[in-house]
């Protein structure tokens, strides 16, 4: 038996006969060492694993530390996860995204699952959405590994754990899986046993989960394009889903539509996204479509998106139904776009919230033309999603709901609400870009491409208005809608907001202290004696008369001032919304603590296009934190 090698893409799977802690003795000092440099997390567990400890390092081994708190993980998740299942056997999905150190990382965690009797499917390189919702889809599967650093440097790596719903844990089960694990590492007893276990795996069972990728990988991707279809249709029935593709084929035909993907050497090179789109007649340029042909930051915002910009202008010249492009995370579950108007041939890149506030109003339109729409129908966001959001369900009549920052946060409050009889169609971060569209329970570039798609093809048609007209007829914007838009055309139409990005610098507030509930408690008192002496001011310039202040703990958000409307750690974010003479929110200012660093996230957003506002209220908003925090001692 020798090194096993991927049969798709040629990469290292693994060695079956190598022990990972075979002639190693691993300290406490140097395992407390690997920890500390861990951060752990409801959204992810990562740090740089690269063996040199570069965070830009195309490295592929693990010291062995790393590969013990590799093993530790694989070990509380199956204590997690056999808690929670009756199956003799629990089916685990195991995939990764194209870092260079997750073939490592994998082979650690399933020799720690074989050893512990666990049903195993190993896709390798696969797209986060791809393996969620495979995991999702198939009954048999009971969870999944997802081994990702998502948009972090190539030379970190972490990991994402599921159930069987398609999305990451929740905030308090990914808290309980952290309380396990640090347990874990605390027993050397323990990790002595474990190391000694993970070493006496047959080889022979290794090499057969390494030979059976191509199966299950082959599988979970024709799970994730039907699944894909459903998604974008919001339709069950397959019958129902061919007529309403079969519509959108007609509507690309008449108004044809070329899309650019770079993909940035992501797991999304190995994914349905080219042959979905083809399917629908879609015209693909696929730029750096080769895994692990990394080129660029793999955050996809700002410069990132430069390469996908020039080339989608480029193709544009030659062929105008180049209106779109889009770049991915590395784990592809997240990307942001840009757009080519075909009245100049320039293209934009968009802002986050641009692209989130134009799915909901693509997929709000689409159940309006659907006549799906129903008096209970709602949109989740984050805190720090702008208020345009409210704009937009306004004039649907929905209702915008908010919980705290976290793509746990946003899907549990979702549920919770369907469970209520509301009709989620669509959620999402709108400060982080992309969307989740149900049943998909993760966010996906595809279907956020998806509910684009739909905003351009599904035009007026005799008597039936397009989701283009619905919006600006219900938005009071009837003088806006001709037929030859473009999607130009639909962003001049959006709500017109002044919002901070989440990626610039001015968002990240460094701090001193850790206390979160005794920073929040200072704050509201410095708010407090600085309204009284700007308020005057703040209505001149403004027509700001009041504010009222809202605090958002995992799914809730609630409204009040005082440590009451708060728990725990205090760690939740905290919104003060400033309204006008007619009571309507003008714009607010928002922070949230960093549970890792000492930092806090701000941001500022104004309704109108008056920057000025929005500039004054984020630098008062930081000074007052400043101010709260130099109070803390």
């Amino acid at each position: 038996m020798s090194v096993m090698m991927d049969k798709n893409t040629g990469f290292l799977l693994g060695d079956p006969e190598r022990k990972p802690f075979d002639g190693f003795e691993i300290s406490r000092k140097d395992l407390d060492k690997a920890l500390s440099e861990m951060i752990l997390s409801a959204s992810g567990w990562r740090k740089v694993f690269a063996a040199d400890g570069n965070e830009e390092s195309r490295g592929e081994e693990l010291t062995p530390p790393d590969r013990l708190l590799a093993a530790a993980m694989a070990e509380a998740y199956t204590d997690f996860l056999l808690s929670r299942t009756s199956s003799v056997r629990p089916v685990v999905v195991v995939g990764l995204d194209s870092r260079f150190t997750g073939p490592a990382l994998a082979d650690v965690m399933i020799r720690v699952l074989l050893s512990r009797g666990m049903g195993l499917r190993y896709l390798f390189i696969t797209a986060a959405p791809e393996l969620m919702g495979y995991t999702r889809q198939s009954e048999d599967c009971s969870g999944f590994i997802y081994i990702s650093a998502s948009h972090n440097p190539i030379g970190h790596n972490g990991v994402k754990f599921g159930l069987n719903t398609g999305g990451v844990l929740s905030g308090e089960q990914a808290g309980e899986l952290i309380g396990a694990y640090k347990n874990i590492l605390a027993d050397r007893t323990a990790l002595d046993l474990l190391m000694t276990r993970v070493d006496g795996v047959n080889p022979a069972d290794v090499e057969d989960v390494f030979s059976q990728v191509p199966h299950w990988k082959s599988e979970a991707y024709a799970v994730y394009k039907s699944f894909t279809r459903q998604v974008v249709s919001g339709l069950d029935a397959p019958a129902e889903q061919n007529r309403f593709f079969d519509i959108l084929k007609a509507g690309i035909a008449s108004s044809p539509l070329s899309v650019v993907a770079e993909l940035n050497g992501s797991a999304r090179t190995l994914t349905v996204d080219s042959e979905f789109l083809g399917d629908l007649g879609i015209r693909v340029k696929v730029v750096n479509g080769t895994p692990r042909q990394i080129v660029h930051r793999i955050i996809p915002e700002g410069e990132s998106l430069n390469q996908c910009r020039r080339v989608l202008e480029e193709e544009a010249v030659s062929d105008p139904a180049f209106q779109l492009g889009y770049v991915p995370d590395n784990d592809g579950d997240r990307g942001n776009l840009v757009y080519c108007s075909r009245r100049d041939g320039v293209a934009q890149i968009l802002e986050a919230q641009e692209v989130f506030a134009l799915s909901v109003l693509s997929e709000l339109a689409y159940l309006y033309w659907n006549e799906k729409m129903t008096e209970k129908t709602g949109v989740v966001v984050n805190g720090p999603t702008s208020g345009r959001i409210e704009d937009i369900c306004e004039a649907f009549g929905c209702t915008a709901f908010r919980a705290e920052v976290g793509e746990a946060n946003v899907v549990n409050l979702a549920s919770a609400k369907r469970d209520q009889g509301w009709q989620i169609r669509i959620l999402g971060e709108g400060s982080n870009g992309g969307n989740i569209t149900w049943p998909a329970a993760v966010r996906d570039p595809l279907n956020t491409l998806g509910a684009l798609i739909k905003l351009l093809v599904l035009r007026s048609r005799n008597d039936k208005p397009g989701l283009f007209e619905i919006w600006c007829h219900l938005s009071g914007q009837s003088g806006r809608y001709k037929d030859d838009f473009d999607l130009k055309d639909v962003i001049d139409s959006l709500p017109s907001y002044v919002t901070t990005s989440a990626f610039e610098d001015r968002a990240i507030f460094k701090i001193n202290t850790r206390n979160h509930a005794l920073l929040k408690k200072n704050y509201e008192e410095v708010f407090l004696r600085e309204w009284n002496l700007k308020k005057d001011e703040l209505f001149r310039r403004f027509a700001i008369v009041s504010w009222e202040e809202w605090n958002q703990e995992g799914t809730s958000s609630r409204q009040g001032m005082g440590a009451e409307f708060r728990s725990g750690s205090h760690s939740g974010g905290l919104t003060i919304r400033f309204l006008g003479s007619d009571g309507g929110v003008l714009g607010y200012i928002w922070m949230r603590g960093s549970g890792t660093e000492p930092v806090f996230r701000v941001l500022a957003d104004w309704k109108g296009d008056q920057r000025e506002a929005e500039e004054y209220l984020l630098d008062w908003h930081k000074n007052m934190i400043a101010q709260a925090d130099g109070a803390c001692g």
